[in-house]
Order: C-alpha cells, then sequence, then structure tokens
C-alpha cells in the first residue's frame, strides 16, 4: 500500500483516494502512457513555433530585431552583432549573439521561436569550423569581430597540357 506524506505507515487505509503505482504497470501500458503524454506535448509545442523559419548558423554576423514594451507602446530594438553559439533542439532552442559595446563584449541569448523576437536579419554569412566561438570572448578589438566570410566556390581554368 502507497502511504501519503505526512502519514505514518501503520495508518489505516486512505480515505478516498486511489493511489497508482507506476512501477506496479506493466512496462508496456508505462511506455504508451509515456507516448501520449509527448504526442500531447508535441501538439502543444507545434502551434508555438515561429511561422517562418530563421536560416542563420554560427559565425554569421546578425541583427536581431526585437519586441520591446515601454509602458503601453511598444518598439522594435536592433541588436547586432557575431552568432557565438546555437543550442537546444524544438521550441527550447535558443542561440547567442556577442558584439563589442563601448569596448566591453556584450552576450544576449535569444529564443528562436519566441514571440519577442520579430526577426533575424543576417548581414554576413560567416566560415568557421565550430560549432561554438567562445575563443572570441578572448579577443580584442577587431579579432573579437572578424569571422571569414564565406566565399562561393569559383572554377579555375585548368592550364592545357601541351
Amino acid at each position: 500500500m502507497a502511504v501519503r506524506a505526512g502519514e505514518a505507515a501503520d495508518a489505516g487505509a486512505t480515505a478516498g483516494f486511489v493511489e497508482i503505482n507506476l512501477k506496479a504497470l506493466p512496462e508496456r501500458q508505462a511506455r504508451k502512457r509515456n507516448f501520449m503524454n509527448q504526442a500531447l506535448l508535441d501538439k502543444i509545442e507545434s502551434e508555438q513555433f515561429r511561422k517562418t523559419p530563421v536560416d542563420f548558423g554560427v559565425g554569421d554576423s546578425v541583427k536581431v530585431h526585437t519586441k520591446v514594451v515601454e509602458g503601453d507602446k511598444e518598439r522594435i530594438q536592433i541588436f547586432s552583432g557575431v552568432v557565438i553559439g546555437r543550442r537546444g533542439r524544438g521550441l527550447n532552442s535558443t542561440f547567442t549573439v556577442r558584439r563589442i559595446s563601448y569596448g566591453e563584449g556584450v552576450e544576449r541569448v535569444f529564443p528562436v521561436h519566441s514571440p519577442r523576437v520579430d526577426k533575424v536579419e543576417v548581414e554576413r554569412k560567416g566560415s568557421v569550423r565550430r560549432a561554438k566561438l567562445t575563443y572570441l570572448r578572448k579577443r580584442l578589438g577587431k579579432g573579437a569581430t572578424l569571422v571569414k566570410e564565406k566565399e562561393g566556390r569559383t572554377t579555375a581554368a585548368v592550364p592545357a597540357a601541351k
């Protein structure tokens, strides 16, 4: 018999409570219950996703347009910088943008699917070989914002052998 918190173990039967011991359920029923819960959560989550997907990657220079509420007015504030990382999956995914403001490094973490993020505008595509650009934190000056631009592949003319 399962005992509620705060009751003595040798107390009588619980009055009007039906307690389910999940460990006593067969494994198949427990798995089915978890699957049903996950399906319900996925359905609720799907309504919250951003309608237009954002297409940017780590190393890109972006302008993030965020909605800011001041009193009864709402305005758009722009935060521009380099994307130094993305994390998460689904609705919980976020990205970190870093910029240098008055000689001080400033980082902000934005949820990808937040209604407060109006749009993410890519200024320049960056070519990086890392998933997280935490090494930019140690750099100063122009080196902290400099990420190589992606170059389109050019086909070089092969000299004819004679």
